[in-house]
């Protein structure tokens, strides 16, 4: 028995030495880069189809093809994949979302071309460059990861990498090299990764799917390490291995032994389900893909002409019929990916799991092997199955409330990973399963026309949830989440709705293509095909219907009478360039178009310049709104200031200042600490109907911190948030609104994609009253009631932008407004409005807060000023008193 325990162990820490190495890899790169490398398993496998081709198929000596692919064409990969894919995207901004979807087009775009290159089929004589003695891989693992951890901890390159992940820009400025640290990082990465595949090839299945996603599945141990400490992820990766081949040992009776063997065969996906579901999230970044420009409505003909195609396969025969049955099926799961992403702008890589799900669920209902449920006709089945998998979209949409960017993107991958391994892999749910059609749809004609009707519900589904006031709450989440919440929308439901809407339309598609080739195919379902089709989405542009269904015949098309892999290899260079055209290659055409479209200058006669400076004086300019690029200049009508009564020199003379005034908002002894750091000690505020209340002081004097507690974004340690009599500590953000509390940013939170009236609408519909004509009134009120309402915001000019945040804030009739810098990117005749406006809203019984930096409006526009230093308010009182008096509050301030 000890021997046998010595094996078994012996096994575990082999298996548990190439989890280590992916593991290093993978926090390598990430802290060189912050990119999670999606493509370590896709680089992995490439390296091993190279090895073997170099000693298999072109008969090298083992020594010559290990050293041209480990120490060459693994780290060239690297190399390569940072220099002209993910420094680019640094360059433009670094945004998480796109720099994850082109790691998931460079793994792709690996996975097609090996596909292309070496064939779809397994290998099995791949070289063995260790020997299956654990020890040789394990010291292999410990002398790399010494190695690194003392290169990081006592070499300069390991402080210009430490210096690179705290602040890229302020290690650039102080001198630091970013591109070469990120370039050193990417050749490390891919050498392990292809060290990993080289490893692994000679005991696994060597194919272009199988071996990239095993990999990916032991990236629980670089998640168990917090991406950053290689021990934990050595001492991890060994002891799950150790575990999962102890675990072979077990053999209980019943339907305990089946699982026990699923676990054990499995326990890196158990160990990346609980990192990925259970640890706390890999930073809190929103994901794309968000929309930054604004929605370009598809042309009517596109559609006409998509119908057509679309009509054309019911002429269509044979072998030509059949490819196309599978079109709609495939478009309707795609469809649950605009859903989720392209409309709530949420991360999921785990779509074919509930794919996979509707079409198992409906070939159990329809053979009667459904727990508890008698046979059932196929379209019943079918049916039923949507309704039973679109409540299991909450294992990803409840991990989405709380989860973004990567960790939201880990956490759908890992369900996706599960529900493959622990259902679809497991004989006991799928063995001698097969799907018919409905009947009267047996045909390949008639069931393609069913499909056809089935595809039309699920486009007026998307439809529907692009429309009216729950399309614009999913367009304001998508935008900027924060914003959205605080503009009212319900954040939480809004996202469990669109993961239930996505699962339900993903299961409808799911069962549709195993009817279509009748019969359940795990593989078709597999999470490396999840990423295949999200990416497809993704580059034809996520939030476009057309797009997904432009994406479905290209999957089929180019992948049915072509070699396998053509349709990945595609998809995966057109993800890479995503960082430069997220609205797709319909987007990337449309800007290419205009460019290359010649400019006609009009040029007025001698009368018309004549007639041009009596209407209009030369040398008038509009203030910083036409400061914004010449694409915005040209348009009047966002040029103009907001139309109100030119302000006196002292505004308040014309507005009184109320003396006594209700409590609206208190704060009662509020603390609040950062680690060690004390941001809040104590603070009491009142801030009281009609009046304006400012809060000045120094950086880091405790400022922003209160005005978060108030919004309900920071929960304080100790201490209470009160509104009217009410404890709100505890409540949302999206609450507070509702109850009569509204708040802006200092970082402008509008949603580029709505026009502006509809930014407006979402205040109003979202906010504590829908009061008919509030929308009107808050156009009127600052500005935006000429031709700029139909504008998109994405593009408009800061001051512009500021007035829509404030007239979106004003329109949910508010009781409290608590203002961050209000005035920030606007020039002096836009404040001077502002403070007029502002002053109105006061006299009319809402209570404002501002936190503002220039003390010339808050001496303009408070009744009482309060100062912070060191997390306490040092000095209350009316403006002319507070800032002229002497001492380190608001002298310190910078403005």
């Amino acid at each position: 028995m000890s021997t046998f325990t010595y094996d078994l162990t012996l096994a575990g820490l082999s298996i548990g030495s190439a989890a280590a190495l992916t593991g290093i890899g993978l926090i390598v790169t990430y802290r060189a880069t912050g990119v999670l490398n999606f493509a370590h398993g896709a680089i992995a496998m490439v390296c091993a189809y190279a090895l073997r081709q170099c000693v298999v198929g072109w008969g090298w000596p083992l020594w010559l093809g290990a050293l041209v692919t480990l120490l060459f064409l693994a780290p060239g990969i690297g190399v390569v994949l940072e220099r002209f894919v993910f420094r680019p995207l640094s360059v433009l901004g670094g945004d998480p979302a796109q720099t994850l979807v082109a790691s998931i087009g460079v793994f792709v775009l690996l996975v097609g071309g090996a596909a292309l290159v070496w064939g779809q089929g397994a290998r099995d004589d791949a070289p063995e460059l260790v020997s299956a003695d654990p020890w040789g891989q394990l010291a292999v693992v410990l002398v790399l990861a010494t190695g690194v951890g003392a290169v990081i901890r006592w070499t300069r390159f390991g402080r210009e990498l430490r210096a690179v992940v705290d602040d890229r820009q302020l290690a650039v400025l102080g001198g630091v090299d970013a591109d070469r640290v990120a370039a050193a990082g990417w050749a490390f990465g891919s050498f392990t990764a292809g060290l990993t595949g080289v490893l692994l090839a000679p005991y696994v299945r060597l194919d272009p799917y199988g071996l990239p996603l095993l990999v990916m599945e032991v990236v629980a141990v670089a998640v168990a390490a917090r991406m950053r400490s290689l021990p934990v992820a050595v001492v991890v990766a060994l002891g799950i291995g150790v575990g999962q081949s102890q675990l072979t040992r077990l053999h209980p009776a019943g339907w305990r032994g089946q699982l026990v063997q699923a676990v054990g065969a499995n326990l890196f996906v158990v160990a990346l389900l609980v990192a990925a579901l259970v640890l706390p999230g890999l930073g809190a970044r929103d994901a794309l893909p968000r929309t930054a420009t604004a929605r370009v409505a598809t042309h009517p003909g596109a559609w006409i002409v998509a119908g057509v195609l679309f009509l054309l396969p019911l002429g269509f025969a044979g072998s030509d019929l059949h490819t196309s049955v599978q079109v709609p099926a495939l478009g309707v799961v795609l469809l649950s990916l605009v859903v989720v992403t392209g409309r709530g702008g949420q991360l999921s890589l785990g779509q074919a799991a509930y794919a996979g799900l509707g079409a198992l669920f409906t070939a159990l209902l329809a053979a009667g092997r459904f727990p508890l449920l008698p046979r059932l006709p196929e379209l019943a089945a079918l049916a039923l199955a949507v309704l039973l998998v679109a409540p299991l979209g909450l294992l990803t949409g409840w991990p989405a409330i709380s989860r973004h960017g990567l960790s939201l993107a880990l956490a759908t991958f890992a369900v996706g990973v599960g529900v493959s391994r622990f259902v679809f892999a497991q004989p006991y749910a799928t063995s001698g399963l097969s799907l018919g059609r409905p009947s009267g749809f047996d045909g390949d004609r008639a069931y393609y026309a069913l499909e056809l009707a089935l595809l039309a519900a699920g486009l007026l589904t998307t439809h529907a949830l692009r429309r009216g006031r729950t399309g614009r709450a999913l367009a304001a989440l998508r935008d900027h989440e924060q914003g959205a919440s605080a503009a009212g929308v319900q954040v939480p439901p809004l996202k469990l709705l669109a993961f239930v809407t996505g699962a339900a339309l993903a299961a409808l598609g799911g069962g549709m293509l195993g009817m279509g080739v009748r019969a359940f195919d795990p593989s078709a379902y597999d999470p490396v095909r999840g990423l295949l089709w999200f990416a497809a989405v993704v580059v034809l542009g996520a939030d476009s219907t057309l797009g997904a269904l432009a994406a479905a015949a290209l999957l089929v098309g180019l992948d049915a009478e072509a070699r396998g892999g053509v349709a990945a290899a595609l998809v995966g260079v057109l993800a890479v360039g995503v960082g430069r055209f997220p609205g797709g290659p319909y987007e990337a055409l449309r800007v290419a178009a205009g460019r290359l479209r010649p400019q006609r200058r009009v040029r007025l006669t001698v009368l018309g310049v004549g007639v041009r400076r009596r209407l209009r004086p030369v040398g008038v300019r509009t203030g910083s709104t036409e400061a914004s690029g010449a694409g915005v200049a040209r348009r009047p009508a966002i040029t103009g200031r907001p139309r109100l009564p030119k302000p006196a020199p002292t505004p308040t003379t014309l507005l009184p200042r109320p003396r006594a005034a209700p409590p609206l908002l208190t704060a009662h002894t509020l603390h609040a600490r950062y680690g060690g750091f004390t941001a809040l000690d104590g603070v009491d505020l009142v801030v009281r109907a009609g009046q304006v209340t400012a809060v000045v002081g120094p950086n880091g004097a405790g400022k922003s911190t209160l005005f978060h507690c108030l919004a309900g974004t920071v929960r304080p340690a100790r201490g209470q948030v009160r509104f009217g009599g009410r404890d709100i500590t505890r409540l949302p953000v999206h609450a507070r609104t509702r109850l009569g509390i509204a708040r802006t940013f200092q970082q402008l939170a509008v949603f580029p994609s709505l026009t502006v009236a509809e930014n407006v609408r979402v205040g109003a519909e979202q906010g504590r009253v829908a009061e008919p004509g509030s929308v009107e009134r808050a156009l009127r009120l600052f500005g935006l009631d000429g031709d700029v309402r139909s504008l998109p915001a994405a593009g408009l000019p800061t001051g512009t932008l500021r007035r829509v945040e404030l007239a979106r804030a004003f329109a949910g009739s508010p009781r409290v407004l608590l203002l961050d810098e209000p005035a920030a990117g606007l020039d002096t005749a836009e404040v001077a409005a502002l403070t007029l406006v502002l002053r109105a809203l006061a006299a009319e019984g809402t209570a404002l807060l501002v936190v503002e930096h220039d003390l010339d409006l808050v001496a303009d526009l408070a009744d009482v000023v309060h100062v912070m230093s060191a997390g306490r308010i040092v000095s209350s009182g009316p403006p002319d008193r507070v800032l002229d008096a002497p001492g380190p509050g608001p002298q310190e301030t910078p403005v």
